[in-house]
């Protein structure tokens, strides 16, 4: 596995990515439309200040992990495509990723019916903060995951 820095080239295959239904449910995120994906990437998730690297197995693309600043926070999330759930990727792809990334603590918002994400999130060492937790109109409860102290 490797980390790489992110492309053009990338950006259709996380399109498809996050167009799962079931990748949707797990992470409980709305899917955009091509144009608004694609923007969004372009202004929002591929800024200097963030730190975004494309998950490639084998040479395949796979997924990306990413950390932005938000509400204080310096938040983490990563995304895997279904087609390979299952095989390590996500846990394996955060342990490396951790380290690109020394600022501490870190936070992961996670969907509480996600066990998958939440115990990749525990293998690396994020502990859930109990009083810290979300539910959206639609529904879905979120809790909020750190790895280091405050």
């Amino acid at each position: 596995m490797i980390l790489r820095i992110v492309t053009d080239e990338d950006l259709p295959i996380f399109f498809e990515h996050q167009c799962d239904p079931e990748a949707l449910r797990m992470a409980a995120f709305p899917s955009r439309e091509r144009d608004a994906f694609m923007s969004h990437w372009r202004t929002n998730v591929l800024r200097p200040e963030n730190v975004n690297r494309t998950i490639v197995v084998g040479g395949v693309v796979v997924g990306n992990i990413g950390s932005w600043e938000q509400d204080g926070k310096r938040l983490i999330g990563y995304w895997v495509g279904r087609e390979h759930w299952g095989k390590g990727i996500a846990t394996r792809a955060l342990t490396e990723f951790l380290a690109l990334v020394p600022a501490r603590p870190l936070h992961a918002w996670v969907a509480l019916h996600n066990a998958a994400s939440i115990r990749v999130l525990e293998k690396c060492g994020f502990q859930t903060l109990t009083d810290e937790h979300q539910e959206h109109p639609d529904g879905v409860a979120e809790v909020l995951m750190r790895l280091g102290s405050t």
